[in-house]
């Protein structure tokens, strides 16, 4: 008879970004359906934007712990996230978490936990898990191949990356913007932490993923050779829809399309289309002819002197009419995504979303603005999911390609039946895969547990 397993206590640190939170909520809700006791801890702000999403399901399983950093004249409360974070204040925060790393220390003695779950922006925190004896886990909520390429060029500089995915990105601009991705992720380790903090942990030799085989199987094998760990798929860890969630005018006006035949359009949470992007994603939309749910946001410094009647030409809401609704900052991606009249996707291709359009089998035509955005477009062609829309040598859109790629993916020929196929197919793949994935992480944890409680009674 089996040995029923104990119920663990995990405790996550997320880096401070909506795409590391999001997901690691999503792993925290798997885990707690295994019988796994979740704390995730955050900054208040940052716990304020995922509170709603722990459901009375998961009250007693899942718990936030908020994680105090000191604030300090140019760093208030309400700038300890990512989101709406003026870009010179960035480093600035990672030195703050990095200062606060001693009441973490704290945090994880008194919550007695077993393992701790940590983001690769927070190396500090596997210094504070091996301080008092416990294992740490990387989980990276990016792909493997924009990892991949990120080690690959830190590690064996000289050496081309074995595999094309980036080999054809779509403008010169993207090199320098790549380069200031690889600095920003890399170098930036030895100016806010001691020199002498590992990449990863060396107190276990796996890293979790947030991936797939069927998506990313080169990648994960070449990233688990190339880092000397096992990379563990966790699956797409789509985020999860409710349905009491307040976009009842979005739902209403979505059921009145037909099947396949609405475009979803957003970049993300932290990326912000400049006047002359937003001038041609509209016209894109416009002369495409095709209806579309389009999410506007505009960067803190802005989001209070401009309205989305100003920031859009002048004359478009008119001119398109019942076609559009633009919602302005925020929208029910999940849900909207998974809706029978939505046919495809218009998306800056941060990893979060591409996860959530492969779940739903939805194409799409990207048009990715900056960190691994470029690296996933890339891999969105090469698996046959999308196409990406070119840009011009200063990084400059063109509406009337923006127009022809969305046409393509709702009633393309057959070339680009191909893609909706495809779609179809990864979406089928990613259903009849079911759990295995995460019941892979489970046992790796149980034995990463055994293993600790093994050595702590050899000692």
């Amino acid at each position: 008879m089996e040995t029923k397993k104990p119920c663990l206590n995990v405790v996550m640190v997320p880096w401070l970004a909506h795409g590391h939170v999001s997901p690691y909520l999503e792993l925290a809700k798997r885990l707690a359906d295994r019988n796994f006791r979740i704390y995730l801890c955050s900054t208040p702000i940052n716990l304020s934007s995922i509170k709603k999403r722990v459901t009375q399901k998961y009250s007693q399983s899942i718990k936030l712990i908020e994680f105090h950093i000191p604030s300090q004249p140019d760093l208030p409360p309400h700038f300890h996230t990512t989101n709406g974070l003026p870009l010179h204040l960035n480093s600035v925060l990672k030195r703050a978490m990095f200062k606060a790393s001693p009441s973490f220390t704290q945090i994880i003695k008194t919550l007695k936990s077993d393992i701790l779950i940590y983001d690769f922006n927070q190396q500090w925190a596997s210094i504070a898990a091996t301080t008092i004896g416990i294992p740490a886990v990387p989980f990276i909520s990016g792909s493997a191949s924009a990892i991949c390429y990120i080690f690959h060029t830190f590690m064996k500089q000289g050496v081309d990356f074995p595999y094309p995915v980036v080999l054809n990105l779509r403008g010169t601009h993207w090199n320098r913007m790549i380069q200031e991705m690889l600095n920003t992720t890399l170098s930036e380790q030895s100016q806010t932490e001691s020199e002498s903090i590992p990449l990863f942990s060396r107190t276990c030799d796996i890293i979790f993923m947030k991936t797939f085989g069927e998506l990313e199987g080169k990648y994960i094998e070449y990233g688990s050779n190339l880092l000397g760990k096992k990379i563990v798929p966790t699956g797409p860890l789509a985020q999860e829809h409710g349905d009491s969630e307040d976009n009842s005018e979005i739902m209403e006006w979505l059921n009145k399309k037909e099947a396949s035949s609405t475009v979803f359009v957003s970049f993300g949470t932290e990326s912000f289309l400049s006047r002359e992007e937003i001038e041609e994603v509209a016209k894109g939309l416009e002369l495409s002819m095709v209806n579309f749910i389009w999410v506007l946001r505009f960067s803190f410094e802005e989001e209070d002197k401009i309205s989305i009647e100003d920031a859009l030409p002048n004359g478009f809401l008119e001119r398109v009419g019942d076609r559009c609704l633009v919602v302005e900052k925020w929208a029910p991606q999940a849900r909207i995504l998974m809706h029978p009249n939505v046919g495809g996707f218009v998306s800056h291709c941060g990893w979060g979303s591409i996860m959530e359009a492969m779940t739903f089998g939805i194409p799409i035509v990207a048009i990715p603005m900056n960190l691994d955005q470029p690296v996933n477009a890339r891999l969105v062609e090469e698996i046959g999911v999308g196409l990406e829309i070119n840009r011009d040598e200063n990084g400059g859109l063109s509406g009337e390609e923006i127009a022809e790629f969305i046409r393509e993916v709702i009633v393309g020929d057959e070339d680009e039946k191909k893609i909706r196929d495809n779609t179809r197919e990864m979406k089928h793949k990613i259903k009849s895969k079911g759990e295995e994935d995460m019941d892979c992480v489970v046992e790796d944890l149980y034995k990463l547990h055994k293993k600790n409680i093994h050595e702590k009674n050899m000692d």
